[in-house]
């Protein structure tokens, strides 16, 4: 199941982590696209666990959120570009890669910090 919602993210403060929904909001086996920036970025889970990547296929640049997410696998609709949704790694082909973010849950709310953005610790 994918979804197309896009709320803006709202800054949380330091860090630059923003909220993007409830964590509730989103089931276990879906994806949902959110623009943080002027970035738009896919959120997945799979088997309880949440992750964050560039939501733009880097084969031609599509909406991943428009494709499939099924049997923990994000297919691309357009030239099925597959790519594993708790890794990023590429399944076909598999010498790519989906850039990942930081992400997390506090207090029930998923949380993004783009990669790009992310201070060193």
């Amino acid at each position: 199941m994918s979804g197309s919602g896009r709320p803006r993210g709202c800054p949380v403060g330091e860090g630059d982590f923003v909220d993007l929904v409830e964590a509730d909001e989103l089931w276990d086996g879906e994806m949902e696209s959110f623009d943080v920036g002027d970035e738009e970025v896919l959120v997945v889970k799979v088997d309880g666990e949440v992750r964050a990547y560039d939501g733009i296929c880097p084969h031609q640049s599509i909406s991943l959120v428009e494709g499939e997410l099924e049997n923990g696998v994000v297919t691309c609709r357009a030239h099925e570009w597959q790519f594993d949704a708790l890794t990023g790694d590429g399944v076909n082909p598999t010498d790519t890669c989906l850039k990942s973010h930081d992400v997390r849950v506090v207090d029930g709310v998923i949380q993004v910090r783009l990669r790009s953005h992310a201070a060193t610790a």
